[in-house]
Parts: C-alpha cells; sequence; structure tokens
C-alpha cells in the first residue's frame, strides 16, 4: 500500500526537488548581479526531470591524474542534471553575465510552477486521505 503512494507521488517529489534546487541557483545568480566576472547558470528543467524520472541522469566521469585525488562536485550538476550557463543579451564591462531582467523572471515562473507543483500534491493527498476516510 505504501509503495503504491510513494510511486503515485515520485514525479510530483522530484519535480519539486529540481525545482527547489533551479530556485537555489537563481538566487545565487541575483545575489551575485555585482560580482565581477560572475557567470549566471541554470539548469534545462524539462531534460533535467526527463532524466531523474528515467533515473539516467547524465554523469560525467571526473578525471583524476592520482589515485590521491578526491572525486567533488565543483557545482558542475543539480541532482544529475548538467548546470549551464547563460549567454548574457548583452555583456557587461565587469564580465558578470547576470541579467536581473531574465533572472528575476524565471525566479518568479520557477517559483510559481513550484507553488502549483505543492498545490498538486495537497490536492492529491485530501483526495487519497478522502478515499482512505470514506
Amino acid at each position: 500500500m505504501i509503495n503504491k503512494l510513494d510511486e503515485s507521488l515520485r514525479f510530483q517529489q522530484t519535480a519539486l526537488s529540481l525545482r527547489g534546487a533551479r530556485q537555489e541557483l537563481l538566487a545565487s545568480n541575483i545575489a551575485n548581479a555585482d560580482t565581477p566576472n560572475y557567470k549566471a547558470r541554470d539548469i534545462d528543467f524539462a531534460s533535467a526531470l526527463q532524466n531523474a524520472v528515467a533515473g539516467s541522469a547524465a554523469k560525467l566521469p571526473v578525471a583524476q591524474s592520482s589515485n590521491r585525488h578526491l572525486e567533488g562536485n565543483a557545482g558542475g550538476s543539480v541532482m544529475g542534471a548538467p548546470v549551464l550557463y547563460r549567454r548574457p543579451v548583452q555583456p557587461s564591462a565587469d564580465g558578470n553575465t547576470v541579467d536581473m531582467d531574465v533572472e528575476r523572471a524565471q525566479f518568479a515562473d520557477n517559483a510559481l510552477r513550484y507553488e502549483a507543483n505543492v498545490q498538486f500534491v495537497s490536492a492529491k493527498l485530501k483526495g487519497m486521505l478522502t478515499a482512505i476516510q470514506g
């Protein structure tokens, strides 16, 4: 019984986790809007969700020249999805690629979609609770 409940909500759980991780990336972009040479980053949400649901997240092996090197994550992926750099619409003098209009729009869009996912999960859980009670 629990396995069926878990399976029915797995997609939404994955989507919410990815949306939350993307929100952190976008917030980082906004926070670093005045940092010289900061490169704005984002993920391709659709392909990341598709890969996460399929369980085939693209992971590249880390090149190690010594067996004493540690494996690490330098921000190269979010839940297996590669972090991409945004192409600047208009280059800045200090090398920063954050466009506040783009970042605010993406942040608001992602937040709205996150809230919609939360509402969907809430409605689904209420429906299940109603069915269980009777």
